[in-house]
């Protein structure tokens, strides 16, 4: 199954826009299309998880946490925690990368940091 990418609220929307703008046929969507400005971190897992896609995230201090709680009862798409401290290109190279080299099924119930 082909990866599909959802961006949280605080993810920075130039490295989805830049995605994008590399590989069109990528499903990448917005936290503005999903509505979720404002939504806590438990229900973001959850609505991406039921859209069957992986949440990209800035977030390195709750977001881990949530996600294990999520996961103990729950399944979820997975959840990739882009380091700010990347540069744009190497987050949309890396996101790219993820998407060309791997499937869905092998990020069910995984998190992972980039830079690796």
């Amino acid at each position: 199954m082909i990866i599909r990418f959802q961006a949280d609220a605080d993810f920075n929307q130039n490295i989805v826009t830049g995605v994008l703008r590399r590989e069109l046929t990528i499903n990448f969507q917005t936290a503005l299309t999903a509505g979720l400005e404002g939504v806590q971190d438990k229900e973001v897992l959850a609505i991406a998880a039921k859209e069957g896609r992986i949440l990209v995230s800035h977030d390195r201090r709750t977001m881990p946490l949530f996600f294990a709680e999520y996961i103990s009862t729950q399944t979820s798409s997975g959840v990739l925690i882009v380091s700010q401290d990347v540069s744009i290109q190497e987050a949309i190279n890396t996101l790219i990368l993820i998407w060309a080299a791997s499937n869905a099924e092998e990020w069910i119930n995984r998190i992972a940091f980039v830079p690796f």
